[in-house]
This record gives structure tokens, C-alpha cells and sequence, in this order.
């Protein structure tokens, strides 16, 4: 399916995590690889465009991971672009309603904790550092953090409303 949105606009959403260590999934192929066939903790960030919600999730994930233990592993799929890695992505959740942005923590393929939309948009990038960084200092092993802080303070934060990004036009 195409994109949904121009992807030369969001493609600085995307680097907003990728560049903290988070790993981008595009293929429902990779997700399922990475969810389901990968051992240890892995968090999945369902990112997006909104501007209220995902402009605090996107930095509240980059605060957590600067924590003393993370997942083993960092996901990240993008709605309205990968389409059907998102759909995968939302399968594998099950019971869990449809929303973006998310952040999802599984245990060898098992949802073990969720941020949805509905409590993302009520929460600061910090609220949502600490209630990450409760999950991971419990649920978590790896040594953190997943990039230097220096890297961290670099990374660029992407604040735009959604309705402001223009929809694909086709190639």
C-alpha cells in the first residue's frame, strides 16, 4: 500500500527515535521477526504524526532510553506510512485498541505493558520517561543507555501537527 503521508515530511519523526537506537520496521515480515522470534524484552513504539500525542511520546521514549536498564531490543513501525508492518504490529497486540502513537513492551513475543494514545496524550515526554523507566527498571536487563548522552541532547525533537503534513502524491 502507499504511504499516507509525503515521506520526505515525516521522515525526521522517524529519525527521532532512530536516532536514539531504535530500530525501524517497514514489512509485516520484520515485525513478526522482530515481535514474536526475537527472545528478551522489546519495546515497539507505534509512531505517528499527531502532534499533541506523538510530540510528547517521541522524546519521552529518547528520556527513557537514557535510562540505567532498557529493552533488549527497540522498535519502531510508522502509521500512515507502513501500513501493513502497523497492522501486523496491532494483530500481535490482540485485545488492544487501535492507536497511534503506542508504546508497547513484550517479553518473548508476550505484551507485557502498554502505553496507548489515551494515556500518551494526557502525559509529558517527562511523565512518559518516568512511567517507561518504571517498566524497564522492573521488566528490563540491558545495560542502557541505547545511544551516549551527547548523542541524546543532539538528537532533534519534531513538533508539528499532523494536519500540517502533506498527504502522498505518488512518485
Amino acid at each position: 500500500m502507499p504511504p499516507h503521508y509525503d515521506p520526505a515530511s515525516v521522515a525526521p519523526m522517524i529519525a527521532e527515535l532512530t536516532n536514539v537506537g531504535v530500530q525501524s520496521l517497514t514489512t509485516p515480515e520484520e515485525v513478526d521477526e522482530a515481535i514474536l522470534k526475537t527472545p528478551g524484552t522489546s519495546m515497539l513504539v507505534i509512531n505517528s504524526v499527531c502532534g499533541c500525542a506523538a510530540g510528547n511520546c517521541r522524546p519521552g521514549v529518547g528520556l527513557a532510553l537514557q535510562n540505567s536498564k532498557i529493552p533488549n531490543n527497540l522498535y519502531t513501525v510508522f502509521a500512515g506510512m507502513d501500513t501493513e508492518a502497523v497492522e501486523q504490529a496491532r494483530g500481535i497486540m490482540k485485545d488492544v485498541p487501535p492507536s497511534s502513537p503506542n508504546i508497547a513492551l513484550f517479553r518473548d513475543g508476550d505484551l507485557i505493558g502498554i502505553l496507548e494514545r489515551r494515556h500518551i496524550e494526557r502525559m509529558t515526554a517527562v511523565d512518559i520517561q518516568a512511567a517507561l523507566v518504571k517498566v524497564f527498571d522492573e521488566h528490563c536487563d540491558r545495560e542502557g543507555p541505547s545511544v551516549p548522552p551527547e548523542t541524546h541532547a543532539d538528537n532533534e525533537h519534531v513538533d508539528a501537527c499532523g494536519s500540517s503534513i502533506p498527504l502522498y502524491q505518488g512518485d
